[in-house]
């Protein structure tokens, strides 16, 4: 989720105080801006709020999966 790593960017938060506040470590956060690895939901309103944005905001760069 390259918004994640935008958003936080944007903000001035470094990925250890974004990984602090959620109770991750700094590679999980790296993870989550990098590797394709979503958050767990129940962490998405949380996220984005903390980030300064909505949840649709945070999947607007993810390309759309077909359905299987």
């Amino acid at each position: 989720m390259k918004t994640i790593k935008r958003y936080r960017e944007e903000r001035g938060i470094k990925q250890i105080e974004l990984a602090a506040h959620f109770g991750v470590s700094q590679p999980t956060v790296v993870r989550w801006e990098q590797d394709g690895v979503y958050p767990p939901c129940q962490v998405m309103p949380e996220l984005a709020a903390f980030l300064g944005c909505t949840i649709d905001e945070l999947y607007a760069d993810e390309p759309e999966k077909e359905a299987g």
